[in-house]
This record gives structure tokens, sequence and C-alpha cells, in this order.
């Protein structure tokens, strides 16, 4: 079986608390329980990981070596600035695809950066919950042979 790795950054853990107009009431676990039924469904082992810790996302980044098919990324606030996560991406080799759950570029002109798109192979935005789902079909269509 393929293996995926989802990999969630700050805040992610606080989804179906905070502002439900931007990312919607649906929590981090229901994401993951559904995504990895979703996985499972296509013949994919989905591991699961969220950390407001930069240091340990590079962690889990640098563990995927070698043991996943790809990465699903939802840096968070670390997709704009962290040169670390990107260098740990690059340096892994594995296809990964950058997700949000909203257009916060479009919300906030500043964050239209994203220092990790450039390693990633594909950046999914403002899809909500169906942002994930994409990914995943991506990687396994595009992306994972």
């Amino acid at each position: 079986m393929k293996k995926v790795k989802l990999l969630n950054g700050p805040n992610l853990n606080m989804l179906g608390i905070r502002n439900p107009a931007v990312y919607g009431t649906t929590t981090l676990k229901e994401i993951e329980e559904e995504l990895i039924s979703y996985a499972f469904n296509k013949g994919v082992v989905l591991d699961c990981f969220q950390s407001n810790c930069e240091g340990k996302l590079i962690d889990e980044i640098h563990s995927c070596h070698k043991r996943y098919d790809g990465i699903i990324l939802n840096a968070g606030a670390y997709t704009h600035y962290s040169y670390a996560i990107r260098d740990a991406i690059e340096a892994v080799e594995i296809p990964t695809v950058e997700v949000h759950l909203s257009d916060i570029h479009k919300r906030e002109p500043f964050r239209h950066v994203s220092v990790i798109e450039d390693v990633c192979v594909k950046q999914i935005c403002g899809r909500g919950k169906q942002g994930y789902f994409d990914a995943l079909d991506d990687l396994l269509n595009e992306y994972i042979k």
C-alpha cells in the first residue's frame, strides 16, 4: 500500500473553534478521520501529525524520508516564512502538496508569499476541508507512481 503523511501546523488543532465563516465548523480530528477512511478506500495508509512547533514539523518531514510516498502539508503560519520547513521538504524529495483551507492570501495580501511553494508539487487554497481530499487525489493521480 502507498503511504501518505498529513502534517498540520500552527493552530490547525483549533479548527471547529476558529472563525466558522473562514474555516468552517469541522474539527481537525473530523478531517483526519474522514481523510484516513477516504485514503484507505483508495489503497493508501494515511498517518496524521499536528504540531504548533516548527521544529517538530521539521522532524516529522525528515522522518518521512524513504517511509512515505507523499506528504500533504498545511504548515499554517510557517508557510510564509519557514525556510527550515522549505529545506526539509526539499531534502526528503517526496512529492508534497501545500494546502490552505482559506484564501488567506486574498484576505491578507501580505500572506501571498509562501516560501515553501516552490518545493511543493502543488498548492491548493480556499477549498476548505475539501482541499485535503483534492491534495490526496492529486498526489495519487499525478505524483505517486
